[in-house]
């Protein structure tokens, strides 16, 4: 047996993988256990959960491998600082100390982190194989093409290459600072969200605006080729040698300064969105094509903080070259802890390979799990009231029902989900076909923004019947938005075409409102029942009630808070919200029959959830 761990640490989301032989055995993001949203910090937790499945302890490891190579990556930091001298000081003394403390002495800091057990030496991949690694290998496919595309790793923010059994290279690169993560980062930063955390709320904010900033964006901050390929003009950005994204000659070039975190969103913001949105697509688009021309392979993979845009996704499958395209889940940097097993254990031990269908990566559903006995003794020390039902048979059918009657359901079973999207293993389910659940779950139970999108989940067979899609396309891992079928819109008047931003929100647009967002699209879902056969069965379930095989499926957490991971996250988070059910494993538990919550207790769980 050859145990392989994966680590990813120190910038964004750490998170922790396992192959064994070759199999991927366990994989999961740090914040999940620390409850600290996009943690950094060493996944200590994460780390333990992975050996502990596997079954070993750290001095039983035959490699570990480290997603990145830091001394690479602190030369850039270097190189940057010398370039803008003496302009980037402040930005530069910040990060020295991390660098100094941590950083620049990774092995010594996985040594504490596994407990000095470990004996053998550190792998260190390149931040960008780790990304094409944790595309290709876990693909269905024996060769494809690779683009990864994200902030900055070490120097690469934008490569390209091939994937064939048992080996991947990456041909061409663009390098920092031209970056499509950071154009995309600079204006999340500038329409007054989060860096890192906020770019999924503009890509769900860029269909109330119109792209009215795209030329300004490709005639002043870009010189854009045709290949895909691009530099930006840095005296609009301050990411280099500042503090905050972007400069003042940016801030006068789209009439005033960034939005500030939390007023209200204009739709000034709405179309810097739209813009920045359709900027990206046409850059992902280009590549695409020009990846596929320098190739001629028929598939393609993708990894990388943007590899999460599903909107380009689906944008590159409906209108680019490939004929199939696979995205890695856990695409942003917590899934290069998994590239950086698999590209130890494939391409640096030289193991064979063998796609796998439907892939290997077994719905990424790689997270811990809870028995029903664990379940029930923690609900019984709450003084909980639930009922248990006998089969997961029962289960569907009661919890389907309790849908169908347009309750909102908490659904936690099985292991959790690895990477940013709950995949029917914590998750909030709700009844796509009410016009009034966008807004009751964005504003009393997630607590985020009402212009948010809710994703749909379908069943695998009927993904045709209701959006634009290939029959039995598949999308699992929640990576591609597609428009809803013409026969499932509805008529809108002049009222709607006058209409401008939010109030869009208003309008019945399909017979699925709830999923529908205010450009006919849905970031959708496919389930069949290899990859997660009780969410299978629970939809079906759903359909046969109903006659519509769709479910609205959003993450289970508040804003601000990662999503739940255990008995106890979840609980909470039902107790604090106005969530009508609660299912953990075969137990449900309905909110009119819990003690009354006090204001104190609310207080003290929402508390918990660190809003951002």
């Amino acid at each position: 047996m050859t145990a392989i761990l994966g680590i990813s640490a120190f910038y964004h989301d750490s998170a922790a993988a396992i192959v064994v032989d070759g199999k991927i055995v366990a994989a999961a993001q740090e914040e999940r256990f620390s409850r600290k949203k996009h943690d950094y910090r060493f996944p200590t937790q994460a780390v333990d959960y992975c050996l502990e499945v596997a079954g070993i302890a750290p001095e039983d490891l035959d490699h570990v491998a480290f997603y990145d190579k830091p001394i690479r990556k602190f030369e850039r930091l270097l190189e940057t600082y010398l370039a803008y001298a003496p302009l980037g000081y402040r930005s530069f003394r910040r990060a020295l100390p991390l660098w100094l403390k941590q950083k620049l002495h990774l092995p010594r800091v996985m040594d504490e982190g596994l407990r000095h057990a470990y004996r053998g030496r550190y792998v260190f991949t390149d931040h960008h194989e780790s990304h094409a690694a944790s595309a290709f290998f876990p693909s269905p496919f024996e060769e494809a093409a690779i683009i990864t595309f994200d902030g900055v790793g070490e120097w690469s923010t934008t490569c390209y290459g091939t994937g064939r059994g048992n080996r991947i290279q990456l041909d061409q690169e663009i390098r920092f600072p031209h970056s499509l993560g950071l154009l995309y980062s600079a204006f999340t930063y500038y329409t007054g969200f989060k860096v890192n955390s906020g770019e999924y709320k503009v890509m769900g904010l860029a269909p109330y605006g119109e792209p009215r900033f795209k030329d300004a964006i490709l005639e002043h901050l870009l010189d854009l080729k045709e290949d895909g390929s691009f530099r930006m003009d840095m005296s609009y950005f301050n990411y280099c040698q500042g503090l905050t994204m972007t400069s003042e000659k940016f801030h006068r070039l789209f009439d005033g300064p960034p939005r500030q975190p939390e007023s209200r969103v204009s739709q000034r913001e709405m179309d810097l969105a739209a813009s920045v949105q359709a900027a990206t697509e046409e850059i992902m688009l280009r590549t695409a094509r020009h990846v596929h021309a320098q190739t001629g392979l028929a598939n393609l993979v993708l990894a990388g903080g943007v590899a999460l845009n599903c909107v380009g996704n689906g944008r590159i499958l409906r209108e680019g070259p490939f004929e199939q395209i696979w995205i890695q889940p856990a695409a942003g940097d917590a899934g290069g802890a998994l590239g950086a097993a698999l590209f130890t254990w494939f391409q640096l031990l030289d193991h064979e390979r063998s796609a796998s269908r439907p892939d290997a990566q077994q719905g990424s559903l790689l997270g811990p799990e809870f028995s029903d006995q664990e379940i029930t003794t923690y609900l019984d020390s709450q003084d909980a009231v639930y009922s248990t039902c006998a089969s997961d048979e029962a289960l569907c059918e009661e919890v389907a029902a309790l849908l169908a009657s347009e309750k909102v359901v908490g659904w936690f079973n099985g292991r959790m989900e690895f990477g940013p999207r709950a995949l029917g293993a914590r998750s909030i389910l709700g009844d796509p076909r009410s016009e009034q659940m966008q807004s009751v779950m964005n504003l009393k139970i997630k607590f985020r923004e009402s212009f948010r999108p809710f994703a749909p989940v379908v069943l695998h067979d009927h993904v045709h019947e209701h959006f634009q899609m290939r029959e039995r396309e598949e999308s699992p891992y929640m990576l591609l938005v597609a428009p809803v079928r013409d026969e499932i819109r509805t008529t809108l008047g002049d009222e709607y075409d006058q209409a401008f931003g939010i109030d869009k929100l208003h309008f019945k647009r399909s017979t699925l409102p709830a999923i529908t967002h205010v450009d006919y699209s849905a970031r959708v879902q496919t389930v069949d029942d290899e990859r997660n056969p009780l969410f299978h069965r629970l939809l079906t379930a759903f359909y046969e009630k109903t006659d519509c095989p769709v479910l609205i499926n959003t993450s289970f957490n508040v804003r601000g808070e990662p999503i739940v991971c255990t008995p106890e996250d979840a609980y909470r988070c039902f107790r604090a919200t106005q969530m009508d059910v609660l299912v953990l494993g075969r137990s449900i538990l309905r909110r009119e029959e819990q003690a009354d919550i006090s204001d104190a207790e609310k207080d003290e769980h929402l508390a918990q959830f660190q809003l951002d």
